[in-house]
Protein backbone atom coordinates (compact mmCIF):
# COMPACT_ATOMS: atom_id res chain seq x y z
CA UNK A 1 0.00 0.00 0.00
CA UNK A 2 1.23 3.45 -0.91
CA UNK A 3 0.71 6.05 1.80
CA UNK A 4 -1.08 9.28 0.92
CA UNK A 5 2.04 11.44 1.28
CA UNK A 6 4.11 9.20 -1.01
CA UNK A 7 1.20 8.92 -3.44
CA UNK A 8 0.95 12.72 -3.64
CA UNK A 9 4.71 13.02 -4.17
CA UNK A 10 4.76 10.45 -6.97
CA UNK A 11 1.75 11.96 -8.71
CA UNK A 12 3.47 15.35 -8.55
CA UNK A 13 6.66 13.81 -9.93
CA UNK A 14 4.77 12.33 -12.87
CA UNK A 15 3.68 15.87 -13.70
CA UNK A 16 7.21 17.22 -13.29
CA UNK A 17 8.70 14.53 -15.53
CA UNK A 18 6.16 15.36 -18.24
CA UNK A 19 6.92 19.06 -17.79
CA UNK A 20 10.58 18.18 -18.22
CA UNK A 21 9.74 16.52 -21.52
CA UNK A 22 7.91 19.68 -22.60
CA UNK A 23 10.88 21.82 -21.60
CA UNK A 24 13.28 19.66 -23.59
CA UNK A 25 10.94 19.64 -26.59
CA UNK A 26 10.72 23.44 -26.42
CA UNK A 27 14.51 23.63 -26.28
CA UNK A 28 14.72 21.21 -29.21
CA UNK A 29 12.36 23.38 -31.25
CA UNK A 30 14.38 26.51 -30.40
CA UNK A 31 17.66 24.85 -31.41
CA UNK A 32 16.06 23.62 -34.62
CA UNK A 33 14.89 27.17 -35.36
CA UNK A 34 18.45 28.38 -34.81
CA UNK A 35 19.80 25.75 -37.21
CA UNK A 36 21.43 23.48 -34.63
CA UNK A 37 19.92 20.18 -35.74
CA UNK A 38 22.31 18.00 -33.72
CA UNK A 39 21.47 19.82 -30.50
CA UNK A 40 17.79 19.69 -31.41
CA UNK A 41 18.07 15.93 -31.86
CA UNK A 42 19.91 15.51 -28.53
CA UNK A 43 17.24 17.52 -26.72
CA UNK A 44 14.43 15.63 -28.43
CA UNK A 45 15.92 12.34 -27.24
CA UNK A 46 16.15 13.82 -23.76
CA UNK A 47 12.44 14.64 -23.92
CA UNK A 48 11.76 11.00 -24.72
CA UNK A 49 13.75 9.94 -21.66
CA UNK A 50 11.65 12.23 -19.48
CA UNK A 51 8.43 10.65 -20.76
CA UNK A 52 9.92 7.23 -19.95
CA UNK A 53 10.71 8.48 -16.44
CA UNK A 54 7.12 9.64 -15.97
CA UNK A 55 5.94 6.20 -17.07
CA UNK A 56 8.21 4.49 -14.51
CA UNK A 57 6.45 6.41 -11.76
CA UNK A 58 3.05 5.81 -13.38
CA UNK A 59 3.60 2.05 -13.61
CA UNK A 60 4.94 1.94 -10.05
CA UNK A 61 1.64 3.31 -8.76
CA UNK A 62 -0.46 1.08 -11.01
CA UNK A 63 1.48 -2.04 -9.97
CA UNK A 64 0.91 -1.16 -6.33
CA UNK A 65 -2.83 -0.65 -6.77
CA UNK A 66 -2.62 3.08 -6.20
CA UNK A 67 -4.50 5.79 -8.06
CA UNK A 68 -2.61 7.86 -10.62
CA UNK A 69 -3.79 11.45 -10.69
CA UNK A 70 -2.54 13.42 -13.66
CA UNK A 71 -1.98 17.11 -12.94
CA UNK A 72 -1.94 19.97 -15.43
CA UNK A 73 1.50 20.74 -16.83
CA UNK A 74 2.85 24.24 -17.35
CA UNK A 75 3.60 25.76 -20.72
CA UNK A 76 7.38 25.86 -21.14
CA UNK A 77 9.60 28.76 -22.08
CA UNK A 78 9.98 28.80 -25.87
CA UNK A 79 13.01 30.98 -26.61
CA UNK A 80 16.67 30.71 -25.64
CA UNK A 81 19.21 33.21 -26.86
CA UNK A 82 21.85 30.61 -27.65
CA UNK A 83 22.73 26.94 -27.31
CA UNK A 84 24.67 27.80 -24.15
CA UNK A 85 21.60 29.46 -22.62
CA UNK A 86 19.46 26.42 -23.44
CA UNK A 87 21.92 23.90 -22.03
CA UNK A 88 22.54 26.01 -18.91
CA UNK A 89 18.77 25.94 -18.45
CA UNK A 90 18.78 22.17 -18.94
CA UNK A 91 21.53 21.76 -16.33
CA UNK A 92 19.69 23.94 -13.80
CA UNK A 93 16.52 21.96 -14.45
CA UNK A 94 18.32 18.66 -13.86
CA UNK A 95 19.62 19.99 -10.53
CA UNK A 96 16.02 20.88 -9.60
CA UNK A 97 14.88 17.35 -10.48
CA UNK A 98 17.72 15.89 -8.41
CA UNK A 99 16.49 17.91 -5.43
CA UNK A 100 12.97 16.57 -5.96
CA UNK A 101 14.18 12.96 -6.15
CA UNK A 102 16.25 13.40 -2.98
CA UNK A 103 13.21 14.87 -1.22
CA UNK A 104 11.05 11.96 -2.34
CA UNK A 105 13.66 9.49 -1.08
CA UNK A 106 13.46 11.14 2.34
CA UNK A 107 9.66 10.82 2.30
CA UNK A 108 9.93 7.14 1.29
CA UNK A 109 12.34 6.51 4.18
CA UNK A 110 10.11 8.32 6.66
CA UNK A 111 7.12 6.31 5.45
CA UNK A 112 9.15 3.07 5.45
CA UNK A 113 8.03 2.54 1.84
CA UNK A 114 10.62 0.05 0.63
CA UNK A 115 9.21 -0.36 -2.89
CA UNK A 116 9.31 3.42 -3.40
CA UNK A 117 12.85 3.54 -2.04
CA UNK A 118 13.90 0.90 -4.54
CA UNK A 119 12.35 2.84 -7.42
CA UNK A 120 13.80 6.12 -6.21
CA UNK A 121 17.30 4.66 -5.89
CA UNK A 122 17.21 4.08 -9.64
CA UNK A 123 16.34 7.75 -10.08
CA UNK A 124 19.06 8.88 -7.65
CA UNK A 125 21.60 7.07 -9.84
CA UNK A 126 19.96 8.34 -13.04
CA UNK A 127 20.18 11.94 -11.89
CA UNK A 128 23.95 11.66 -11.44
CA UNK A 129 24.11 10.71 -15.13
CA UNK A 130 21.60 13.39 -16.20
CA UNK A 131 23.51 16.17 -14.45
CA UNK A 132 26.83 14.90 -15.78
CA UNK A 133 25.60 14.78 -19.40
CA UNK A 134 24.16 18.29 -19.39
CA UNK A 135 27.11 19.79 -17.49
CA UNK A 136 29.51 18.32 -20.07
CA UNK A 137 27.61 20.07 -22.86
CA UNK A 138 27.56 23.35 -20.89
CA UNK A 139 31.30 23.08 -20.25
CA UNK A 140 32.01 22.38 -23.93
CA UNK A 141 29.87 25.33 -25.01
CA UNK A 142 31.63 27.62 -22.53
CA UNK A 143 35.03 26.53 -23.85
CA UNK A 144 33.93 26.98 -27.46
CA UNK A 145 32.73 30.52 -26.92
CA UNK A 146 32.22 32.24 -30.28
CA UNK A 147 34.11 29.66 -32.36
CA UNK A 148 31.59 28.86 -35.07
CA UNK A 149 33.58 25.90 -36.38
CA UNK A 150 33.80 24.30 -32.95
CA UNK A 151 30.09 24.94 -32.41
CA UNK A 152 29.27 23.14 -35.65
CA UNK A 153 31.50 20.23 -34.57
CA UNK A 154 29.78 19.97 -31.19
CA UNK A 155 26.38 20.17 -32.89
CA UNK A 156 27.39 17.31 -35.18
CA UNK A 157 28.63 15.20 -32.25
CA UNK A 158 25.50 15.83 -30.16
CA UNK A 159 23.41 14.70 -33.11
CA UNK A 160 25.02 11.27 -32.83
CA UNK A 161 23.41 10.61 -29.45
CA UNK A 162 21.73 7.22 -29.55
CA UNK A 163 18.63 6.17 -27.72
CA UNK A 164 19.97 5.53 -24.25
Amino acid sequence: MVGKRMLDEINEQIKLELESAYIYLAMSAAMSDQGWDGMASWLEKQAGEEVAHAMKFYKHLIERGARVELHAIAKPQKEWSSPLAAFKGAYEHEKFVTGRINHMMEVAREEKDNPAQSLLQWFVDEQVEEEDQTLKVVTALEKIGDSTGALFMLDHNLGKRGDD
